[in-house]
């Protein structure tokens, strides 16, 4: 049995919208400043909270998922990437119990609290409130006999007074304690990070803008308490990793679209074709001409295509070798915005059409408000890059966009996957040609370990 002794908090909120994406950025890089080596999680598939938690801890940033793996990956992953970090962060998601089912903890902060033994740190708006915040953190902290409610944080908080207000109101109920109250306006405002509005980088979260945070951190909360906390987690204990997926005979290189429209990929999904063989060849649609050299396989992952479109529609060259690729037999698979490179056009929210690769017979347009936002199952189509016809995967989707034209069965594309999404039927989804997979889908493939034997076999492996 292999164990991991790495403290760790969960920061969950009572809701969405009271401040935990900032709380765990700014007490990250707080913790960072003292010279501890933090770990990263975010709960959940989102590929932008990550992004920024990279940027504050300096150190790569899982995604944590009940629903899309299982307890057994989730306590692996874990113990692999904090297994030499002296404290690990989980950033929740939505509120502390909201997750893919409303009956039980499937897919939510609390079951990965559950799973990991980590104590929760409860972040809830006070604004307004004095010992009604002790009825609220009464019903999370009793809610879930598995689920450690340890410690709160009360965000826009008023004067010294009501700081002790908060402490007393939680101490006269024997709760947990209030390990600091964030004033109003204490935080810095963090860019909108609603996908297709903003994209998660440096550009967005400048080291001025970390620092400001981890300072209101370091004035308003205990530190040495969370600390101390943090210390409390028990164990995880997980069985010793067994046989690795299959190794590609061969190495397979594999283009990896990464700039600024292209850079939705879930770490744990690359670092496991890596394992397998696979070298991860990046290249840039927007700013090259032409593909990596001897590449057998392109993928284009999600992101921010709208914001691009132009540039991406300029680079005449770009386009005809993605093209000339894929008419030439090449193996490519894309998710969202990758799917929607290989349309014939793009359309932004200002009704500009921009034409694009033409690879798929279809014509994209964005949105105000989101098309999707739905964990899936995919159960695969057609045999593929994945497996066989019938193979189950995980995933999710979110986009904005959505196809307005569509002529591809007619031009012998089938259905890449049938998808079950929550409260409907089976669906067919995506396209399939060919060495061709494309999809609105984002597979979690590293936690299905018949993956890399349906990737490797795909090239011959």
């Amino acid at each position: 049995m292999v164990k991991c002794r790495c403290p760790r908090l969960v920061i969950a909120g009572s809701a969405s919208g009271v401040g935990k994406t900032s709380l765990a950025l700014g007490l990250t890089r707080a913790l960072c400043r003292q010279g501890l080596r933090v770990q990263t999680f975010k709960a959940g598939p989102d590929f932008l909270d990550p992004t920024y938690l990279r940027l504050a801890s300096g150190r790569t940033c899982y995604n944590l998922d009940g629903w899309m793996t299982s307890q057994h990956y989730v306590r692996e992953l874990f113990a692999s990437a904090a297994g030499d970090a002296d404290v690990a962060i989980v950033e929740g998601v939505m509120g502390l119990f909201d997750g893919a089912s409303p009956a039980t903890l499937e897919g939510s902060t609390a079951e990965l609290a559950a799973w990991l033994d980590a104590p929760v740190i409860l972040v809830a708006n006070a604004h307004g409130a004095a010992r009604s915040l002790a009825a609220l953190v009464h019903g999370f902290a009793g809610f879930e006999p598995s689920v450690r409610v340890a410690g709160v944080i009360a965000n826009q908080g008023g004067s010294v007074r009501h700081r002790a207000w908060l402490s007393e109101a939680l101490s006269s109920r024997s709760l947990p304690p209030l390990v600091g109250m964030i004033p109003r306006g204490a935080l810095p405002a963090l860019p909108s990070r609603h996908l297709g509005l903003v994209t998660a980088d440096q550009a967005g979260l400048s080291p001025a803008l970390l620092d400001q945070l981890a300072d209101a951190c370091l004035q308003h909360l205990d530190t040495g308490l969370l600390m101390e906390l943090a210390r409390s987690a028990g164990e995880v204990e997980i069985e010793p990793p067994g046989a690795r997926s299959t190794m590609a005979t061969r190495t397979i290189r594999l283009g990896i679209a990464r700039d600024e429209a292209f850079h939705f990929y879930y770490p744990d999904n690359l670092a496991m074709l890596q394992r397998g063989g696979v070298q991860l060849v990046p290249f840039s649609p927007l700013a090259e001409d032409q593909l990596p050299e001897n590449v057998d396989a392109l993928y284009l992952g999600g992101g921010y295509p709208e914001l691009y479109a132009e540039r991406l529609a300029n680079n005449a060259a770009m386009l005809a070798a993605v093209r000339q690729f894929a008419h030439g037999g090449g193996c490519i698979y894309a998710e969202c915005g990758g799917l929607m490179y290989l349309g014939r056009s793009l359309t932004t929210p200002d009704g500009c059409r921009y034409p694009l690769t033409g690879v798929l017979p279809i014509d994209t347009a964005m949105r105000k408000s989101a098309r999707m936002l739905a964990y899936a199952e995919a159960t695969l189509a057609v045999d593929s890059l994945w497996g066989r016809a019938g193979q189950v995967y995980r995933g999710h989707e979110f986009h904005y966009s959505e196809i307005t034209e569509d002529d591809a069965r007619s031009d012998g594309w089938q259905p890449a996957f049938h998808v079950r999404r929550r409260g409907s039927e089976a669906a067919a989804e995506g396209f399939a040609k060919g060495r061709i997979l494309a999809s609105y889908v984002h597979l979690h493939w590293a936690s299905r370990a018949e993956a890399m034997d349906g990737f490797s076999g795909w090239f011959g492996g």
